[in-house]
């Protein structure tokens, strides 16, 4: 196994005392379409993790940002999406979920340096920092879905109501 899929079920086993079975294929999975082709699924089954910043930066009369009292956000100011691989996550409900007034898609270098993972492999668990975390509902319809298990060409199949419970996410419609 990949030393950062076999850190991942690691993580999965001492964090939730749960082992996930992760499959490794050659082929990369970086999109919800190439991982469901990998797998065998639907695109909609695949639990794609988007990590988001809610900024709720406001300007100022001098043009100075100041962050919105109401941020719902994380203390590194991210949260996570996981959504189904055939939605498009829609970043205005975000921002409205999150009381901010804009929501952007996290710089590659940040989620590296809080989530703990690279984009392309972003797991919806197991990050380095808890970060709030929303869920679309439409994986509720399948009874196996599938997350990135902390690389590009790496996926593991759960419950959807577990894969909730285990990222401690609220199951809410974001999604465009």
């Amino acid at each position: 196994m990949r030393e950062r899929a076999a850190e991942f079920a690691e993580r999965a086993r001492d964090r939730y005392g749960v082992d996930l079975d992760v499959l490794e294929f050659d082929a990369g999975t970086e999109t919800a379409a190439a991982a469901a082709e990998a797998v065998g699924c639907e695109t909609a089954a695949i639990a794609s993790t988007i990590v988001v910043s809610p900024s709720g930066e406001d300007r100022d009369g001098d043009g100075e940002a100041r962050r919105a009292s109401g941020s719902r956000g994380s203390p590194d100011g991210l949260v996570a999406a996981i959504t189904s691989g055939a939605n498009r996550l829609d970043l205005d409900a975000v921002a409205d979920h999150y009381d901010t007034s804009s929501a952007s898609m996290a710089d590659p270098g940040r989620i590296r340096d809080v989530v703990g993972w690279s984009i392309g492999g972003v797991p919806p668990v197991c990050h380095e920092t808890d970060l709030p975390t929303v869920m679309d509902p439409t994986l509720d319809t399948f009874a196996t879905v599938y997350g990135a298990a902390g690389t590009p060409s790496t996926a593991f199949p759960i419950d959807p109501a577990d894969l909730a419970g285990l990222a401690d996410a609220t199951v809410v419609d974001l999604t465009e």
